[in-house]
């Protein structure tokens, strides 16, 4: 359990080889400016990846100039018990709960609720006087001093606040995990508290560091909205889009349309048992956080990709500015911020507000195909979702996988746009 929990947390750490899809079908003509969706060659992608082992089952939805033009699926949800991927297997999505959580934040900023550069002490006073871890004297006692400037809502929007994760590798990170502020047997007020008393392991804003900022953006939009997180996202994102299968803790029925969780071992998929599947959204659980936790279905989170496509808008109903999406899917790095993790295995991007933004075309055939503007994330498990106004297209691309696999993004991506697609020009 807690080695799922952990990988959740991480987010998806795109670390992997990046081999391409060695045999496509249906080819049709692409070039460095211009594609045409191929349903034989997205078929045969996914045909490859339950094939060669990296996969047990795929399934995949593309939208393009307003209407569907690709579904399609293979292999199994669940192997070992005979279930086929379907259209309405539900998936963990792990880290793409997090643009979920950025929109409703955005959409309390729209009500004047916060500006972005207010201090996150303003509205959650457990934040002042943060400590940033500063090296180990010459007797290799830590040392600590206070932080150069407060955390600000930008900070937790963009993964520069600081905060540390688990680990082992200096005492902020020993110290994260002692204080375990992601247990979920915590709800969010208790995991701020918690984290509060965790030194950061830079000054805010210094570097871009993954993890746990979007657990208090969760925080602020309750603190901020008066209501519970998981009710504020229901009533205000998840009902309005017709999202009727997502959610944190799902009804128990649901976990017949459950996908496995798949765990590579010694180059073997194997299937995590029942009790470290139903961990997340089956159990009565105290925490819903910000960074994790949704399940969804191909079909309803194809409606928020959607609707960001669409400018905060999907069928007459409105969630956010066509500025405010603008602004989320615009990078926030300061080019002064060089040490980006692994930010640039992403490829030619930058940061928004819960989404990388790419910047550049793809600058190496094996960097993932994709247009400029467009903006993305994923999840642990190595689920999928981007949005590409260039082309006025959104995909979503779902897998059951850890640790994470940037192969089977390589993949889906060269056969959305073919092999030789680079897109618009960019900085």
């Amino acid at each position: 359990m807690k080695r799922l929990r952990d990988i959740a947390l991480c987010g998806a750490i795109a670390l992997a080889a990046i081999t391409p899809v060695q045999a496509q079908a249906g080819a049709s003509k692409e070039t460095a400016e211009s594609f045409s969706i191929s349903k034989g060659r997205i078929d045969a992608a996914l045909t490859g990846m339950v094939k060669d082992g990296r996969a047990v089952g795929v399934s995949a939805l593309v939208w393009k100039d307003g209407r569907e033009v690709y579904f399609g699926k293979s292999g199994h949800a669940d192997r070992e018990n005979g279930k086929p991927m379907q259209r309405d297997t539900i998936v963990q999505i792990y880290s793409m709960t997090k643009p979920v959580t950025g929109v409703a934040l955005m959409q309390l900023w729209e009500q004047g609720k916060f500006g972005l550069d207010d201090p996150v002490a303003r509205y959650l006073p457990e934040f002042a006087n943060m400590q940033v871890y500063a090296g180990k004297d010459v007797n290799g006692v830590a040392q600590y001093r206070p932080a150069g400037r407060p955390i600000s809502i930008r900070d937790l929007m963009r993964h520069s606040a600081g905060f540390a994760g688990e680990g082992k590798e200096t005492p902020a990170h020993e110290a994260f995990s002692l204080a375990k502020p992601s247990a979920l047997d915590h709800d969010l007020s208790e995991l701020g508290r918690r984290l509060a008393r965790v030194p950061l392991l830079h000054d805010p804003g210094e570097r871009w560091v993954y993890g746990i900022s979007v657990d208090v953006q969760a925080l602020l939009v309750e603190r901020l909205s008066g209501q519970p997180y998981a009710e504020y996202v229901k009533q205000h994102i998840l009902d309005p889009l017709k999202m009727r299968d997502t959610a944190w803790r799902q009804p128990d029925a649901n976990f017949a349309r459950f996908a496995a969780m798949y765990l590579r071992k010694d180059g073997k998929l194997e299937r995590a048992s029942d009790a470290q599947a139903r961990m997340l959204n089956f159990e009565d659980n105290k925490l819903t956080p910000g960074a994790y936790g949704l399940a969804s279905t191909l079909d309803d989170y194809m409606r928020f990709a959607r609707m960001l496509l669409g400018k905060g808008q999907l069928e007459g109903v409105r969630i956010l500015k066509p500025s405010t999406v603008e602004l989320m899917a615009s990078d926030h790095l300061d080019p002064r911020v060089t040490d980006r993790q692994w930010l640039p295995g992403k490829g030619s991007v930058g940061f928004g507000f819960d989404f990388a933004v790419r910047k550049s075309p793809p600058q190496t055939k094996e960097e993932n195909r994709g247009a400029t503007g467009e903006f993305f994330w994923d999840g642990a498990a190595t689920t999928l979702f981007w949005v590409d106004p260039a082309n006025n297209l959104a995909a979503v691309y779902f897998v059951q996988v850890m640790p994470f696999d940037g192969t089977l993004h390589h993949d889906i991506r060269q056969a959305v746009y073919g092999a030789s697609y680079l897109g618009p020009s960019g900085d």
